[in-house]
């Protein structure tokens, strides 16, 4: 069916607004990183800076570790991608090829999962990780990322093995090919642009973290990224724009080019594991 040149404007039309409704936060971030202090100030804002000036970066740099916390984070972001990964390939090779009530209760598990609030899981997490006396550890985030990544991963990995031909793993078990050979050796390159997907999602995901840090990193040479823009804000709830503004930009510029890379790929994952064979 042929759709209307009415109905069409009215698609891109409301496209164009969900686009400048997205966009609106992150455009007047960048507008309020570059202001001068008597512009923050100003009665009659502009989108764009009059007198556009770098000493709120300066600022912001002086003020707080920047470059340490963001070490902080891109460890634990790593760490987290790497290892949840690890985990998620073999399950969701399982998960794809058996069809059995255990693959069943799997993929449920990683729908339900999905529901619960943060608020929720830091309770027995912050018990599990006392236990362990991992608290005030970037291994023991590491831990609670890799646990909050992991139902997602193993969602995406399952649909990208899916859209593996299985007489490509047919073939290889005639030639002599065991389970774990098979995956190594047939699947498993095939799964790469998937798996270097998955993992980039894991990383963004840890990367933008800000509740778990909060509440399980108390040293402050230990806090991540998300958890040092705070100290921006005042005890008495008044924020430093300025630098705030420029800290909060270069925090966001990773995310965005990681999300620019892997957007398509992330589509495609969860549209091929939407389709059956």
């Amino acid at each position: 069916m042929r759709t209307s040149t009415p109905a069409r404007v009215g698609q891109y039309t409301a496209l164009l607004a969900y686009l400048v409704f997205l966009a609106f936060p992150f455009l007047w971030l960048v507008s309020t990183a570059f202001k001068p202090p008597r512009e923050l100030g100003s009665l009659h804002p502009t989108w764009i800076p009059e007198n556009p000036t770098l000493a709120n970066f300066r600022q912001a740099f002086d003020e707080q570790p920047l470059l340490h916390a963001a070490l902080n984070s891109l460890l634990a972001a790593l760490a987290a991608a790497a290892v949840a990964v690890l985990i998620a390939t073999p399950m969701a090779y399982v998960v794809a090829r058996r069809r059995t009530r255990l693959a069943k209760a799997v993929t449920g598990w990683v729908v339900v999962s999905q529901a619960f609030p943060f608020v929720l899981l830091i309770i027995p997490l912050f018990l599990v990780l006392k236990n362990l006396r991992m608290i005030n550890s970037v291994p023991g985030l590491v831990l609670v990322y890799v646990v909050w990544a992991l139902p997602f991963a193993l969602w995406m990995l399952a649909g990208y093995v899916r859209s593996v031909p299985p007489e490509l793993e047919e073939a290889a078990a005639v030639d002599g090919a065991g389970r774990v050979r098979t995956l190594v050796s047939v699947t498993a390159p095939l799964l790469a642009p998937g798996i270097v997907a998955t993992a980039l999602f894991a990383f963004i995901t840890a990367w933008n973290e800000f509740f778990f840090a909060l509440v399980l990193l108390k040293t402050p040479e230990k806090q991540t990224l998300p958890v040092v823009l705070t100290h921006f804000i005042g005890a008495e709830g008044v924020a430093d724009l300025g630098p705030l503004a420029a800290a909060a930009f270069l925090a966001t510029l990773p995310s965005l080019v990681v999300f620019a890379i892997i957007q398509r790929r992330i589509t495609g994952g969860m549209l091929t594991g939407a389709v059956k064979s």
